[in-house]
This record gives C-alpha cells, structure tokens and sequence, in this order.
C-alpha cells in the first residue's frame, strides 16, 4: 500500500513532543505507513525532530527509529495526533455501517 500524504498536526503536539525529547525514554504506538492499519511501537530516547519537507515531519529515536507524526496514536500514555483516526477505526464494527451501506442498517 501505498504512504499517506502527511497531515498537518495541532502544533500544541510539537510543544509536547518536544518535552519529550528531554526523557531517557518515550514509548510511542503509531500506525506503520507503509502497511497500514498495522501498529508498531517504537521505544527508547528521542534524538530529534525532523522536518523532511516533502515527507512530513518525524520523531527520530536514538536507535534510528524515524516515526511520522501524524501517524502517532499514543506517546506514554497519551492519546496523539492518530488517536481520533485509531478510535474510529477500532470501532467501526460496533456501528452498524460496518462495511454496509447506510440503506443496509
């Protein structure tokens, strides 16, 4: 599958993430963007921001994880910039659009 085209994210995250650089250790959970919706999870001290203009903007750990910003569903514990998009997603099968059209509920 093809990448999605970056989101611009709520710049009150970039204030947050950057307080995060300053830990030993950040656990993030975000949707992997070349085989979406699967998840992975990235760990360990966050080395920089990085802004890569045509690609987006990106979290890059001191193991050389890079993870895209507005891919990330939670940072230690906390909901980020993909959380609605997870939310939704998680619970698409409890509506009863599930996959149907809207005449097939």
């Amino acid at each position: 599958m093809k990448p999605s085209t970056y989101l611009p994210i709520d710049p009150d995250f970039f204030d947050l993430f950057r307080k995060e650089t300053a830990k030993d250790s950040v656990k993030v959970i975000y949707f992997d963007i070349e085989k979406y919706p699967q998840l992975n999870e990235s760990n360990g001290k966050i080395v920089k921001i990085l802004d890569k203009s045509k690609s987006g903007q990106f979290m890059v750990f001191e193991n050389g994880n890079e993870v895209r910003l507005d891919r990330i569903i939670v940072y230690n514990g906390r909901p980020g910039p993909a959380y609605d998009e997870y939310d939704a997603y998680a619970l698409a099968p409890l509506t009863c659009k599930a996959g149907y059209d809207e005449e097939d509920c």
